[in-house]
């Protein structure tokens, strides 16, 4: 994507949550088989009146709570907790490199996991809008250069755009992670056609 390198060195190993100057947050990446047998990830989009990332297309996550006891329970705790997805329906299957959000000062843990289609969602009536399930290879199609005005700046960014979907920021650099894991045949890539 573009000039940023990101993990930065030094950053916890895999699950930890030690603190590093930015809030420790975790997001559950789901995938899952559609009836065309093509793999499908599904996203949210936040509700327009929220403080922060209002309206914006996101993954189920959030901040980590003293309670979880790992980023990746972070990250399952939060999508069932926005989008009602049972914890137990979510097979976790790696760790993407975590991503920074730059201005809000988050560390974001991405967790793969697939899950089984068909999913009847329940949304947080309070963060969520709506959930979004787009075939993989459309939004690999979708990669584009964006210009976008955020607090009076106007600035060029990475993004994908899928039908009206815009999906930029910390949000389409754990996407491109995740082409690059499956493009490089990590260790989970073929766990996509098991279905």
């Amino acid at each position: 994507m573009s000039g940023f390198t990101w993990p930065p060195e030094g950053l916890p190993a895999r699950g930890d949550a030690r603190p590093r100057g930015e809030t420790q947050a975790a997001v559950l990446v789901p995938l899952f088989l559609g009836e065309s047998s093509e793999p499908h990830l599904v996203l949210t989009r936040r509700r327009a009146d929220l403080r922060r990332h209002a309206g914006e297309i996101s993954f189920p996550g959030g901040r980590h709570d003293d309670e979880d006891a790992s980023l990746e329970v972070t990250a399952l705790r939060e999508a069932e907790e926005e989008i009602g997805l049972p914890r137990e329906d979510a097979k976790v299957i790696g760790e993407l490199p975590a991503t920074s959000t730059f201005a809000t000062g988050y560390l974001i843990h991405p967790f793969v996991a697939t899950i089984p289609g068909g999913t009847a969602w329940r949304l947080s009536p309070r963060e969520v809008d709506a959930v979004i399930e787009l075939p993989l290879q459309e939004i690999r199609e979708g990669r584009t250069l964006a210009t976008l005005e955020r607090r009076g700046i106007t600035f060029q960014t990475d993004a994908y755009v899928v039908e009206e979907h815009l999906i930029w920021g910390a949000t389409a650099r754990i996407i491109e992670h995740l082409f690059e894991h499956l493009r490089d045949g990590g260790p989970q890539a073929g766990a996509l056609t098991l279905g």
